[in-house]
């Protein structure tokens, strides 16, 4: 298959899901407008209790981004200056930044090579006496390894919090990320698997009390209007966010399933580069797809030459941000982490892309790999 002359494949093509809802979210914005009530009204509220039940849990707190359901439920837990969390230095700086901001520090354990999530083998070693949280990431669509954290949390008795930003959808042992732990944290940015036209984020948990605590936190620490019990933060899914996320809610599973198509279809066609694994009783929802070569930037090149999108995440880890030099983390401390920064390169994946698509988005893989 010759890929020259085709149109341009981009990265990501959020307008042909837009395309396929367009007068259902037309109609229910509108409906919004009209309505009048555009913070904290009717529609957010039942898309929150929506969203609950599709997760599996009790309780669904929305907010203004996946990082501030990072930051609010680790404030809500009581994480503060000299606490420590532990968590994978290879995901989007949003998840050691939430628990920075909180005034604790974040532990970072190395990753599985095979599926970029937190090594969970290496997390006892990583445990202090300040250990105040678990938070790991459900990187690339794929669910941590959650059964043996939520063992080891038990048994020192702190809580988990899962950074499902990544993942909303996908399941471990047949639940869904975001009910495994003791809270899930979720990002609706407009790249996500479920995304809504701007920022917006949700918090998820069977504890009242913690759902409780988010919900004052978020709105300037108040229960009581005027009433400030606590320096929260002001923090709330839109109602137009959340009007145009209840429409695109009912189609999410199908959406998954495509992407798990398109991938299906990368892993039977790509060759010379290493494809991504899944891991027993997990279901991986794809939202990058993400392979390993050491030639990444002569594929990375060869695409960009015919208008195929790409990008690396994450290229630098977060132990060697500038903003955590302070940690004191030098490289090569974390060489798996390390090692797949050097070698990993995210390919077109979205709901709409064609069988088309991804074959040519293969044929300039495998010939740039074929190269050398």
């Amino acid at each position: 298959m010759s890929p020259e002359g085709d149109a341009p494949i981009p990265l990501v093509d959020l307008t042909r899901q837009h395309e396929e809802l367009r007068r259902e979210i037309e109609r229910e914005v509108c409906a919004t407008l009209a309505g009048g009530r555009y913070i904290l009204g009717p529609r957010e509220q039942r898309f929150e209790r929506e969203f609950a039940e599709y997760v599996g849990v009790e309780h669904a707190v929305g907010v203004a981004s996946g990082t501030d359901a990072l930051y609010l439920v680790l404030k809500a837990m009581g994480i503060g200056p000299g606490d420590e969390v532990v968590t994978t230095p290879f995901t989007f700086i949003a998840t050691a930044e939430a628990i920075a901001n909180c005034g604790a520090a974040p532990v970072f354990v190395d990753i599985d090579p095979a599926t970029f999530n937190m090594d969970v083998s290496l997390v006892p070693g990583a445990l202090t006496p300040r250990t105040r949280a678990l938070l790991p990431v459900h990187l690339f669509g794929q669910p941590a390894d959650m059964r043996p954290l939520m063992e080891l949390a038990e048994e020192r008795d702190i809580p988990v919090l899962e950074d499902c930003a990544q993942a909303t959808g996908a399941t471990y042992d047949g639940r869904r990320v975001g009910s495994l732990g003791t809270a899930g944290a979720f990002s609706f940015f407009p790249t996500k698997n479920l995304s809504c036209a701007g920022d917006g984020g949700m918090v998820t948990t069977s504890d009242a009390g913690l759902a409780a605590e988010v919900r004052m936190l978020r709105a300037h620490g108040s229960r009581t209007r005027y009433v400030h019990e606590a320096l929260g933060v002001n923090s709330r899914l839109d109602e137009l966010q959340a009007a145009l996320l209840a429409v695109k809610l009912p189609h999410l599973d199908r959406w998954n399933a495509e992407r798990a198509r398109i991938a299906g279809l990368y892993g039977s066609r790509l060759a010379g580069v290493t494809v991504p694994a899944r891991a027993p009783g997990r279901t991986h929802v794809y939202n990058q797809y993400t392979i390993r070569t050491p030639g990444r930037d002569a594929v990375a090149g060869e695409l960009s030459r015919h208008g195929i999108g790409h990008a690396v995440y994450y290229e630098t880890p977060l132990h060697l941000q500038p903003c955590f030099s302070g940690l004191g983390i030098g490289e090569g401390t974390l060489p798996a982490c390390e090692k797949a920064s050097r070698e990993v390169l995210s390919l077109p994946m979205f709901h709409g892309m064609t069988d088309d698509e991804a074959g040519r988005v293969c044929a300039v893989v495998n010939e740039a790999s074929a190269r050398g």
